[in-house]
């Protein structure tokens, strides 16, 4: 890496200034929300859809503040990154708060939270599924492949396919996939990136069990994800996807149970221990 010259310095530390402005208004408008989710629990859901939607505005100036830093300095700055990832699960967490954070079970389980934000358009649910989405690619992205973080990103990859499974307006979805009814197409988006998600939630859990921790917890909820995957199906009357999907979960179980077997027949009996 060259020498930085003092006039990159000045140029990034003007920037970074005129941007730390901004995020000190995004944050005054999130103390104002909080407050008014204190003074009127009746629309606190509806609070905390806005609160999440600016802190995924908190995090993509953050993101931005590393790029700058990048191109101008050509240092990855990490604090600002950093600061990006727990912003996201900052917004994952207020978006839990509303629609839950179940992933394998039925609506009815969490059907009375949805129900809080039924007035909440379709087309507005898959926009901020969708930012909420790029936001956290872009900080996954912006640490690299050979981050730290490399395994906790399977966590919060696998949180916002679990939101945006949750945010499906499961009530009406199926009258909805009628082509002639408004805001089709944003639901058809937003289902097929649920599919998406969940799949690769399932994959991704089961890739950082193989390759890194060989805890059945992850391998668990690999399976929960596929689990939840086949509800969708079953619901959306795809009845071959679901039942492949039942064979997969078969599989992965078999697979689960024989590990945790073998494990079990590794370890030292409390006698030979003593």
């Amino acid at each position: 890496m060259g020498k930085i010259t003092a006039e990159a310095k000045k140029h990034y530390f003007d920037k970074v200034k005129e941007y730390k402005q901004v995020l000190d208004t995004i944050l005054k408008r999130e103390k104002y929300l909080l407050s008014l989710v204190e003074k009127d629990p009746a629309t606190a859901p509806y609070k905390k859809l806005a609160l999440a939607d600016e802190n995924l505005n908190l995090a993509s100036y953050y993101v931005l503040l590393n790029e700058i830093s990048v191109s101008l300095l050509s240092i990855k700055n990490e604090n600002y990154l950093n600061e990006a990832r727990k912003i996201c699960y900052k917004s994952l967490i207020y978006l839990e708060e509303v629609v839950s954070g179940y992933i394998d079970v039925p609506y009815s389980d969490y059907k009375e939270k949805c129900e809080q934000i039924e007035g909440f358009e379709d087309a507005k649910r898959y926009e901020l599924i969708k930012k909420l989405g790029f936001t956290i690619e872009a900080v996954v992205d912006g640490f690299g492949a050979n981050s730290k973080w490399r395994w906790s990103f399977v966590e919060l990859e696998a949180r916002f396919a679990t939101i945006a499974k949750n945010m499906l307006n499961m009530r009406t979805l199926i009258s909805g996939m009628d082509p002639r009814v408004a805001g089709y197409e944003a639901r058809l988006n937003h289902l097929n990136l649920v599919k998406e998600s969940l799949a690769n939630a399932a994959d991704r859990y089961r890739e950082k069990y193989e390759l890194s921790t060989l805890r059945l917890d992850d391998f668990k909820l690999a399976i929960s994800y596929l689990g939840a995957a086949r509800r969708l199906f079953a619901l959306l009357g795809e009845a071959d996807n679901a039942e492949m999907t039942k064979k997969k979960i078969e599989i992965w179980s078999q697979k689960m149970d024989a590990d945790d077997k073998r494990l079990s027949e590794k370890k030292p009996s409390s006698r030979g221990a003593e």
